[in-house]
C-alpha cells in the first residue's frame, strides 16, 4: 500500500529529507530583496516538482517578515501557474486543530486527557477486541490507542483510493459510519503498547468534542481558533465539495499501475476524512495558526506542554516521535520544527514552526509526488545559500 493511500505521505517522507526530481515550470516569488533570504527554499521548491506534483505554493514567516512564493503549474489544462496565495485542502493538518480544541476543553475542566473514550462515547468503540473503556482521550490524540485505521479497510480503499472514487467523490460519510467500518477489524495492538497512525482516532476525537460541548467539532474550531486568530482562508467544509478561490486544480492517480491516468480531483466531499483531515486553508493562515499555538496564544502552558510530550513511532521509524496532534521534525542542521503534514486527494501539505514561534513555513503541492522535506530543510538550514 502506498503512502498516498494512507494519507500519511508528507509525514512519512520528512525524516528522509531527500530531494525529488526537477520539473520545468515557472516560479513566482516575493521581490528580490525579500527573496534573498529564501533563495535556497525557492530552489528546493522548484526541484521538488514532477509530473505527479506539478505545482507548489508556500509562505515563510520569520523576524524579517513574510515571504510568499509559488512554482510550477496550478492548472495543467490551461497551463497557468500556481498561485502564491492559493487555498488548498490541508488533510491531516486538521488534527492539530482538533487536538487544540480538546486541550482547551481540558484547560476549562470539561474533560481530562485521561478520561476513557467510553465515558464520552459509550458503546461506540466496541467489537472484535476494541474496548473504549480501556482507551484514553490522550491515546486517541497520540495514536497509541491501537484502534484500527478506517483508511486501511479494503472496501474503503476501493471506494476512496481506486478508480471507483470517481463515482463516489461526492458521497457523504458520517463519523459513525467511519468508526463502524473500523470496528469490523481487530485492534492493531492493546491500548498503550504500540503506535500506529489511525484516522479513526481523530474521527472519534471530533465526536468527543461534540459530546462535551453539545456543538459539532467544526463549530468549536471556528469559535475557538479560526475567528480569534482571524484566519480568513481557513474553513471546515463538512460535506461541501467545491474549493474557494484563489486556488489551483488538484491532481492524483487512482491506481499504482504503470501508466495510470492522472485525474483532476479538485472537487470532492471531504467527509470521507472528517475530523481527521477535512479542512481547507492557505499557507499564511497555517503559519499564523502554528505560530500562535507554539507561542502559547491558544493553550495554557500545561496543555501546550502536554501537546509537545511525544511518544516514539516505533522501531520501524527510529528517531521519529509524535505528540498530541503535532510532531517534531529535526532538520539536517539540528533545528527542531513543530508541525504536521497532511495528504488528501490531489493535495500534499506541510506546516511547521520553531518552538519559539519565530520562524514558520507552510507549503502545498497540488499532487502527491512532491517532497516537502528538502523544502523544509532549505528554509530552516539554507537561507542565503544559492
Amino acid at each position: 500500500m502506498t503512502a498516498r493511500r494512507r494519507w500519511t505521505g508528507v509525514a512519512a517522507t520528512l525524516a528522509a529529507v531527500v530531494a525529488a526530481g526537477a520539473f520545468a515550470a515557472p516560479a513566482v516569488a516575493a521581490p528580490p530583496g525579500d527573496g534573498e533570504r529564501h533563495r535556497a527554499t525557492l530552489r528546493a521548491m522548484e526541484k521538488a516538482l514532477n509530473e505527479d506534483a506539478p505545482g507548489v505554493t508556500a509562505q515563510a514567516r520569520d523576524l524579517h517578515g513574510r515571504w510568499n512564493a509559488a512554482a510550477g503549474l496550478g492548472d495543467l489544462e490551461r497551463a497557468t501557474p500556481r498561485g502564491a496565495h492559493d487555498r488548498y485542502r490541508v488533510g491531516s493538518i486538521t488534527k492539530t486543530f482538533v487536538a487544540t480544541v480538546l486541550l482547551q476543553l481540558e484547560a476549562e475542566g470539561k474533560l481530562s486527557l485521561d478520561d476513557k473514550v467510553g465515558r464520552w462515547l459509550p458503546g461506540v468503540v466496541e467489537g472484535n477486541g476494541h474496548d473504549g473503556d480501556r482507551i484514553t482521550v490522550r491515546q486517541l490524540l497520540n495514536h497509541t490507542s491501537g484502534i484500527f485505521g478506517v483508511t486501511a479497510d479494503d472496501d474503503f480503499q476501493r471506494r476512496v483510493f481506486s478508480e471507483e472514487f470517481l463515482a463516489h467523490r461526492h458521497d457523504t460519510w458520517t463519523p459513525e459510519q467511519l468508526v463502524g467500518i473500523a470496528m469490523r477489524h481487530e485492534p492493531d495492538f492493546a491500548p498503550g503498547t504500540g503506535w500506529n497512525y489511525s484516522n479513526t482516532n481523530y474521527v472519534l476525537a471530533g465526536m468527543i468534542i461534540e459530546r462535551v460541548t453539545g456543538t459539532p467539532y467544526a463549530q468549536e474550531i471556528r469559535k475557538r481558533v479560526i475567528k480569534p486568530l482571524g484566519l480568513r482562508a481557513t474553513s471546515v467544509p463538512g460535506t461541501a465539495s467545491t474549493m474557494p478561490a484563489p486556488g489551483s486544480r488538484a491532481y492524483t492517480r487512482l491506481s499504482d499501475d504503470p501508466g495510470a491516468k492522472r485525474h483532476d480531483v479538485t472537487e470532492l466531499n471531504p467527509s470521507m476524512a472528517g475530523a481527521a483531515g477535512e479542512m481547507i486553508s492557505d499557507s499564511a493562515d497555517l503559519n499564523r495558526f502554528y505560530t500562535a499555538l507554539l507561542r502559547g496564544e491558544l493553550l495554557p502552558k500545561r496543555q501546550l506542554a502536554a501537546m509537545k510530550t511525544t511518544v516514539p513511532k516505533g522501531e520501524d521509524r527510529p528517531g521519529q516521535r509524535y505528540g498530541l496532534g503535532i510532531q517534531p521534525f529535526t532538520t539536517s542542521c539540528g533545528t527542531v520544527v513543530w508541525g504536521h503534514g497532511g495528504d488528501i486527494h490531489g493535495s500534499s501539505s506541510l506546516a511547521g514552526t520553531t518552538a519559539d514561534g519565530r520562524h514558520a513555513l507552510a507549503l502545498n503541492f497540488n499532487g502527491p509526488g512532491g517532497e516537502a522535506g528538502p523544502v523544509l530543510d532549505a528554509e530552516f538550514c539554507g537561507r542565503g545559500q544559492g
